[in-house]
């Protein structure tokens, strides 16, 4: 399973800092990185990874960009070898920004959805240290392999944001994963639409 070639939005000034974020099911690269245009600063690079195409079992099989399989929004049972997988070529893509001079305390991983479960899954089962990690209506998969699974980055600053009608994550999935992050993580910050 390859990735596809990034989307990157270069900085405008000396290339201080990464942000790596990955895009949810179904979406790709381009759909992040228009609203990272926008909001850009300067020192930053922003760079949109694009999930290969796959059959997607929650979908019927339909194949799309997918970072791994889903069989079910109860995620009871999970892709284990698509998660770990993924979570390779995204520790390749940070290697490769500290080979360019980034230092990994100066790379944040971020993601949507199932993106957001894979930085959470990817930081947390590697041991250079990130800047952050930003989650947005994600979960943390293979939970069940926590804390044996942890690695590193369990005291880096943590945000979690997760909307409370989130017609395909649940917020019941987020407030989950924010109460095991509680246990596992010294910095971590859970916010929905009602506070």
């Amino acid at each position: 399973m390859a990735l596809l070639h990034p989307v990157i939005v270069q900085a405008t000034a000396k290339h201080t800092a990464s942000l790596i974020f990955l895009h949810g099911l179904g979406d790709t690269g381009h759909g992040w990185s228009a609203g990272f245009e926008e909001i850009k600063m300067p020192h930053v690079k922003y760079i949109c990874p694009n999930a290969p195409t796959n059959a997607v079992t929650l979908n019927h099989g339909f194949k799309m960009p997918s970072w791994f399989d889903i069989k079910s929004l109860q995620f009871s049972e999970e892709d284990e070898a698509g998660i770990k997988d993924s979570a390779v070529k995204i520790k390749a893509i940070i290697e490769e920004e500290i080979k360019n001079g980034i230092p990994s305390n100066r790379i944040v991983l971020g993601g949507f959805s199932q993106g957001g479960a894979l930085a959470l899954y990817t930081a947390f089962t590697m041991e250079k240290p990130l800047a952050g990690i930003l989650a947005l209506s994600s979960w943390l998969p293979l939970h069940q392999s926590f804390p044996q699974a942890l690695k590193g980055n369990k005291d880096i600053p943590i945000l979690q944001c997760h909307g409370t009608i989130d017609p395909v994550v649940n917020v019941t999935f987020g407030e989950m994963t924010a109460t095991v992050l509680s246990k596992l993580c010294s910095n971590t910050s859970f916010r929905n639409t009602a506070d």
